[in-house]
Formats: C-alpha cells, structure tokens, sequence
C-alpha cells in the first residue's frame, strides 16, 4: 500500500528535478558559463530535495514544521517560475509550458504521500475494522429479518382472529334470529285463547284446584314485579271473584291485561279455574 503513493512521487520528483536542471543549462548557458548555470539548476533542486528530505525526516518522527514546508514549497515555486520564465521565451512555448507544472506536482504528490502515512493503519487494525462493520452488518439483517418475521407474524394473527371474529358473529346473529323465532311462537301459542283451555284441562286432573301458571321463559336479565299484597278473600261466589278481578286489573293505570292480570292473580295465592277466572274478567272489563 505504501508504494502505491510513494513510487508516483519519486518519479515526479525526478523527472522534476531532471528538467529543472536542463532548462536551466539550456536557458543560463548562453548568458553565462555552463558551469555557473548547472550550479544554479544544482541549487535549485538540491534546495528542493533538502527541504524534502527533512520534511520527510520529521514526518517520520511524526512531527511537522510548517517553516520547512513553506521553504519546500517556495524551491518548487522557483523551479516552476524557471520552467514557466523559459518557455515564454522559448519558440515552442506551449510544449515548454505544458511541462513547467512538475515541480508543483512532485511536491503534491509527496503531500498525498504524507497524508497516506498519517492516517495508515495496521493490517490488524484494519482487520478488527473490517469485522466490526461485517458484525454490525450481521445485526442490521438479523433486525431487518425479525422486524419482517414479526410483521409477518401480527399480520397472520390479526387475520385469524379477525376471521375468528366474524364467524362468531355470524353464528351469534343465526342465532338470535333462531331465537326470535322461537319467542315469537311461544308468545303466539300463549297468547292463545284455546292454550290456557287445554293446558287446565290437562293439569287438573293430575293436581286437583291447580291451574298451572305457564309464563315465557326469561330471555336476558329481568326483575321480579312486586304484585300488590292481596288478601286472600273466598272466592267460591262469582261476586266475589268478580270483585277481586276488578282491584287487580285497576291497580295499575292503565288498567292491566288478562295475561297481567291473571299473573298477579295467582301469584297472590287465589286460585280459580282459567273458564271462570275469564269470564269474570270479561264480566268487569265489559
């Protein structure tokens, strides 16, 4: 990993450092001896190298000194001001100039480099890394899939027992409509005429002086009615039994049904056989 930033700046700096040096030979030479002018391209870029190599030293020790870094920085200006200076009095400026951003370039790379080395890492580091991000990856899927799985599941249950539901209303609706019916026959048949009739002629053989009180059974919650505290009177007479069918059917306003009546009427322990208690009736209601 090192000589992927390394290698590219050394051969920047010395394709640098080669063509500084031969632009200031070519470009000096002929205004002065040669000798001078390769001193002066020598100064250049050993000025440059120097700089380099000590920034170089520091970064080592990991440290930094900005001063050697601006005088770095200040000799590859002055390579890049030689190459630029040369090509606009050159004859092919453009191919001159297309060259002279080397220097600069060189010391780029090198930053890059420096940069690379500050924050390189062990390969055991990196690895640690590496399995830190593949073990929070695992418990981001895992979450992921419980999330879904217990969607999937709250989906399913909420249907089942949403299904659950309506069948038992369903069945609860059917019913309460066989339910009705069936209150609806049974209040049919007691408010018959000819109900009460048979069902005295066949209870009375079996318990003589009884007339059986047949009432429909209790659908949901009731309370009892509190019949109204009667003496039981003789009821041998049609007067007499006239006379008490009359203070149970008013007793209420407005005055009670025979059904109501006769309820009361047996409840407060008078008895009477249902042909005569119904004709009293109709005698004190006509």
């Amino acid at each position: 990993m090192n000589a992927k930033t390394v290698l590219p700046a050394v051969a920047m700096t010395a394709v640098s450092m080669v063509l500084t040096l031969a632009v200031v030979v070519m470009w000096l030479g002929t205004a002065v001896p040669w000798m001078v002018a390769l001193v002066v391209g020598l100064g250049i870029d050993g000025g440059w190298l120097a700089t380099l190599a000590y920034e170089r030293r520091l970064a080592a020790q990991g440290d930094h000194s900005t001063p050697v870094t601006v005088v770095g920085w200040a000799f590859g200006a002055v390579a890049t001001g030689v190459l630029v200076a040369h090509a606009l009095t050159s004859s092919s400026s453009a191919a001159w100039l297309a060259v002279s951003w080397l220097p600069l370039a060189a010391k780029a790379l090198w930053l890059v480099h420096g940069l690379w080395e500050r924050t390189a890492l062990t390969p055991r580091a990196l690895e640690s890394i590496r399995g830190i991000q593949q073990e929070a990856r695992d418990e981001a899927a895992v979450a992921r899939a419980r999330l879904r799985a217990d969607a999937a599941t709250e989906e399913t249950r909420l249907t089942a027992v949403t299904g659950a539901g309506a069948r038992v209303a369903r069945v609860q609706a059917a019913t309460a409509v066989t339910l009705s019916k069936a209150w609806s026959t049974l209040e049919t048949a007691r408010a018959g005429e000819e109900t009460g009739k048979a069902l005295t002629s066949v209870t009375t053989p079996v318990t003589p002086g009884v007339t059986p009180r047949w009432e429909l059974p209790v659908w949901g919650p009731s309370e009892p009615v509190r019949v109204p505290a009667l003496e039981a009177v003789a009821t041998d007479s049609d007067d007499a039994l006239d006379v008490l069918v009359e203070e149970i059917r008013t007793s209420r306003t407005p005055p009670l049904s025979y059904r109501e009546m006769s309820a009361r009427f047996r409840a407060a322990g008078h008895s009477a056989s249902e042909v005569r208690l119904r004709a009293a009736w109709k005698r004190v209601a006509a």
